[in-house]
């Protein structure tokens, strides 16, 4: 199966870089946010001395990982459950599993480069500096983490769309809302109401971003968070309950057609 999987994986790449909508979309529609997000309030800085372009650097990461991996997985599925390239697949000897592992090598290999080309631009354009070496460990597993439970959660929403052609559209609706919650566009957080800082907490993306801004971040940017701290064990146990939650979602709603075929 691994074999299967490797030879499924190379072929969606291929298939994804020859659609230049999808490529420049997916890498440098965030961009082109940080880039004017960071412009406009990049020479603000916040009562921690931290410029906001950083900020927002750190925070985009988690909207870069959300758009590749949740809607570029969610959409994909929708298009070949429609085009009638899984119901082909399932002709043949490619088990399900391989099918989803080979579009996961997809969207992390697209994740990585996303998140190369956000940090990159935050390097060069913003002057960011690079974190110490002990917190890459820490942006090591809240990417696996963020990365695994957004593509499990695109899998399990592409059931819902019926036409694939409005796949984007309507993945990006939740997408664009969570971001405006989560503390990605607006931060601190504390600027909300109490009971959306509360909706924002059930899901991952909050999470996501205070993870990243505490691994490109100084300590004392924390002040800023709610509660005044990091909270990485509660961001592992987030993205830990959400990659649980997806996977079930995952094996109770994954077809191989749509519901009137």
């Amino acid at each position: 199966m691994i074999a299967m999987s490797l030879s499924r994986g190379h072929v969606e790449l291929l298939q994804f870089l020859r659609d230049r909508t999808a490529v420049i979309f997916t890498f440098f529609f965030p961009a082109l946010l940080l880039l004017l997000f960071g412009t406009i309030f990049g020479s603000e800085s916040t009562e921690s001395g931290v410029a906001v372009s950083r900020i927002f650097t750190a925070s985009m990461i988690a909207y870069g990982i959300l758009n590749t991996a949740f809607v570029t997985m969610g959409s994909g599925l929708a298009m070949d459950r429609e085009d009638g390239t899984l119901k082909r697949l399932r002709g043949t000897p490619m088990p399900a599993t391989a099918y989803l592992i080979g579009k996961g090598l997809l969207v992390f290999a697209l994740s990585v480069a996303e998140v190369a080309f956000l940090i990159l631009m935050g390097v060069v354009v913003f002057d960011m500096p690079l974190p110490p070496a002990d917190h890459w460990v820490t942006f090591l597993w809240i990417f696996v983490l963020s990365t695994v439970a957004c593509s499990l959660l695109g899998i399990a929403v592409s059931g819902l769309v019926k036409n694939a052609r409005n796949a984007g559209a309507i993945l990006n609706v939740p997408v664009v809302a969570l971001q405006f919650i989560s503390g990605v566009f607006i931060h601190p957080m504390t600027q909300l109401p109490e009971w959306l800082q509360n909706v924002a907490s059930i899901f991952p993306v909050r999470w996501m971003a205070q993870g990243f801004r505490y691994v490109f971040l100084p300590d004392g940017a924390k002040a800023q968070e709610i509660g005044g701290e990091w909270h990485l064990g509660t961001v592992a146990v987030v993205l830990g309950v959400w990659c649980v939650v997806g996977l079930i979602l995952c094996l109770v709603t994954f077809r191989w057609s749509g519901r009137d075929k």
